[in-house]
């Protein structure tokens, strides 16, 4: 995933497909930061990194 980068260093991660229906037809969505919806089955979703997981 890549993003850009905002003023206050959040990334914004760019899906390459919708989790619901697998489409490629995305585009922001104005709903809230990190907001995206599908074209194809009109769902809007947001992504968020939870963290990485570091094996012990």
């Amino acid at each position: 995933m890549t993003g850009s980068s905002g003023g206050d260093g959040t990334a914004r991660a760019v899906p390459f497909y919708c989790p619901f229906c697998g489409e490629e037809d995305l585009r922001p969505h104005e709903a809230s930061h990190g907001a995206w919806g599908c074209g194809s089955c009109r769902r809007v979703f947001t992504l968020k990194l939870v963290g990485i997981e570091v094996s012990a």
